[in-house]
């Protein structure tokens, strides 16, 4: 059930991204399902596989801040040019996961700067469980009430709970129409790939950098958080050569999931960590009927309100906010630094076309050096002579 959720607050919050970058390129509705196809399929294969494979709960998903980027790149970019980008990314990664480079990174991040920035990238999503409150008053106070009574008698299926009795809610107030989704098996496009140094520069490279801050490190100190230790080198190549293999039918890239990830690698999932990784199974499985489907299921998804997605999201997601700052504020040596991540990426702030996630990682890194670095003073060895002097 973590694992529905997850897969609901993904394509219902950020999916229609996808419909408007495809509709900035001039696709057409094929082309359009049958990149909902590749990059449904390809997570839903990779996810189940790693998850499976390594017995922890790695969940997949497609780079969201890189199809927000792709709304304004396919604009200026040839669609079979920007899929030899793709490429080309994807390539990146498997070179990167083959090499370990990343991995050595991720284990030098202080526990206290993960856990804060972890806490950063969610708050956003807490406060969104309320401020929805503005459009939807009842409907957020319906969810919240059965949210605390539901925790109140039964912690462990509250989220669930609230996911039932929100979905009735929409039913019976006519929120949420279901009666018009009629079910088609989507077909792929495949699209040769050409290649051009303007989409290397335009497209590939933007495309591999945002999708290695804004996605593969946060959702690598997900897991780190909530103690899984698989290594990033698998994920990397894994969903490298995924992205490698289904870009020529439109998927602009998928790696490891953060803040849906978030919502299968916690104590709320299951209380026995080693059993989470049935979360990432179910993902993959999920994700592999939506991608069969295309556009019709990814379209049910968006019918959803977006006030009830986040709402659903932001309770969810309660329990990891929690347990970040606990983390982030536990050693008091490294309070300080954990703050200041936690607040530079809560503030997210892009700079350079990089988001926030990258920027309170750097800030809370650079504190960390100036205020708990070791600085070696230089050491000069006396000669025979000096010492004699001394003597």
């Amino acid at each position: 059930m973590a694992a529905l959720i997850s897969v609901i607050v993904n394509y219902g919050g950020t999916f229609i991204l996808v419909f408007q970058a495809a509709k900035v390129a001039g696709l057409s509705p094929e082309m359009t399902a049958s990149w909902i196809w590749s990059i449904s399929i390809g997570v839903g294969i990779t996810g189940i596989w790693l998850s499976y494979r390594y017995r922890e709960p790695i969940i997949t998903a497609w780079s969201t801040p890189g199809v927000a980027f792709l709304v304004s790149a396919l604009a200026v970019t040839p669609y079979s040019e920007a899929v030899g980008a793709y490429m080309i990314s994807a390539a990146g990664f498997v070179v990167l996961g083959l090499s370990g480079m990343f991995e050595r990174f991720v284990r030098l991040i202080p526990p206290g700067i993960a856990s804060g920035l972890l806490a950063g990238i969610l708050l956003q999503f807490g406060i969104s469980a309320f401020g929805g409150a503005k459009v939807d008053p009842l409907l957020v106070v319906v969810l919240f009430v059965a949210y605390v009574v539901l925790k109140r008698f039964t912690s462990r299926y509250a989220i669930v709970g609230i996911l039932v009795i929100g979905l009735l809610y929409l039913i019976l107030t006519g929120k949420a129409d279901f009666s018009n989704i009629q079910l088609a098996i989507a077909s792929p496009v495949f699209v040769a790939p050409e290649f051009s140094l303007q989409a290397l520069l335009g497209v590939a490279l933007p495309l591999f950098m945002i999708t290695l801050t804004g996605q593969y490190m946060p959702g690598m100190l997900v897991l780190r958080n909530d103690g899984f230790k698989t290594s990033a080198n698998p994920i990397l190549t894994v969903t490298g050569l995924g992205s490698l293999l289904t870009a020529p039918f439109g998927s602009h890239a998928f790696n490891v999931a953060a803040i849906t990830a978030a919502i299968c690698t916690g104590k709320d999932a299951h209380e026995d960590a080693s059993k989470r990784y049935i979360a990432g199974i179910a993902c993959g499985i999920f994700y592999t009927i939506v991608g069969i489907f295309g556009v019709t299921l990814a379209a049910l998804f968006l019918i959803l309100p977006a006030t009830f997605i986040a709402t659903l999201a932001g309770l969810a997601l309660l329990g990891t906010i929690g347990g970040s700052l606990a983390n982030a504020l536990t050693e008091p040596k490294g309070r300080e630094t954990a703050l200041i991540t936690f607040l530079a990426t809560a503030a997210n702030v892009t700079l350079l076309g990089v988001g926030g996630a990258f920027w309170g990682l750097v800030a809370g890194l650079a504190a960390h050096l100036l205020i708990h670095g070791k600085f070696r003073k230089k050491q000069y060895r006396l000669s025979d002579v000096q010492r004699a002097e001394q003597k």
